[in-house]
């Protein structure tokens, strides 16, 4: 009985073969494509538009209103592309690498009563704010840099001024 051969298996190997080659030398031409997720290297940011809020770190964002609002919103958006896009997606959306950060405050905006609202966002800015000084490890494993000796106190609620512009309507 005869055995059947595909006409296609002398080409099979070498068509493989560039396929491998091909998605490693693509993955390596992508800058950051292996490594992704932690290995981003801080990047300063220039705050020196905003006014200076001293050594001390201030527990709920001081920008979140008045005068220095538009500043601190114009300043957390750029820092948030340098710093923070990379991980936790364009304009804030989360392609799923990292926690979507529109949404971190979300259970605050659906409490009725004001003291506990302001109180909700309160411990919401805290924990933000040591998040990102302090970054995220796990097991070893860094899953966000720290920036606590890259980014000041006024740069970090820049960027908690331009989340909280993100939330989802």
């Amino acid at each position: 009985m005869a055995t059947f051969r595909p006409t296609f298996r002398p080409l099979f190997r070498p068509l493989l073969c560039a396929l491998v080659l091909g998605a490693g030398l693509t993955a390596a031409a992508i800058p950051g494509a292996a490594h992704a997720h932690g290995d981003v290297t801080p990047q300063a940011v220039d705050t020196s538009t905003l006014p200076q809020l001293g050594k001390e770190w201030k527990q709920e964002n001081p920008y979140r209103t008045g005068p220095a609002h538009d500043e601190a919103l114009r300043i957390g958006s750029s820092a948030y592309n340098q710093n923070c896009a990379r991980c936790h997606g364009l304009d804030a959306i989360s392609g799923g690498i990292a926690p979507d950060l529109r949404s971190l405050d979300s259970d605050c905006s659906a409490l009725a009563d004001p003291k506990k609202k302001q109180g909700c966002y309160s411990e919401i800015d805290q924990y933000f704010a040591t998040t990102v000084r302090r970054g995220r490890t796990r097991d070893g494993r860094v899953y966000m840099p720290p920036f606590d000796e890259t980014l000041t106190q006024e740069a970090v609620w820049a960027l908690k001024t331009y989340l909280e512009s993100r939330r989802p309507q």
